[in-house]
């Protein structure tokens, strides 16, 4: 009989220390799971968009990033090779505005797909690239006429990193 109460009581502390660990995790996911989406809509990514001042497709680009809900600091400049030489970005990869965000570049008009991808896998490259001003990309006039071949630039070299 002591043998059965003993052995009652141990599977009543182990069913306690159970519920009490689930308990514990489960308050700590919700406070969790709130304090990320706090910090999502808390926290705008900052970045820079180097452009000459008369360049209204740039302009379109930074109002682009503005409505993705980035917080967005504007460098007008009347050249932008010393920022195409800063970050080591080849002639055949150029376009008309260079945008930084934390160690990366942003070449171009870039589509928010490739944005997103680069923000969450950050590769170890420096940046990338869309070369030119394709029509139908964010910032552009028209509709989109082909897929958009996004390059990664690592010490000048390029390869591609996606195509939508």
């Amino acid at each position: 009989m002591k043998n059965h109460m003993s052995l009652k009581n141990f599977f009543k502390s182990i069913i306690i220390l159970i519920l009490s660990v689930l308990l514990f995790y489960t308050f700590g996911l919700i406070s969790n799971k709130k304090n990320v989406l706090a910090n999502i809509k808390d926290n705008k990514q900052n970045v820079e968009v180097f452009k000459t001042p008369s360049c209204g497709c740039c302009y379109g680009y930074v109002l682009f990033l503005k409505k993705e809900q980035f917080n967005v600091k504007e460098t007008d400049m009347r050249s932008l090779h010393s920022i195409k030489q800063k970050y080591n970005i080849p002639l055949e990869m150029q376009s008309c505005h260079t945008t930084i965000v934390g160690k990366y570049f942003i070449e171009g008009h870039v589509p928010l797909e490739a944005v997103n991808k680069l923000l969450k896998e950050q590769p170890n490259i420096d940046g990338i690239a869309l070369p030119g001003m394709p029509i139908g990309t964010p910032g552009m006039p028209g509709k989109k006429e082909e897929s958009f071949v996004i390059y990664q630039l690592i010490d000048g070299k390029f390869s591609i990193f996606m195509t939508i």
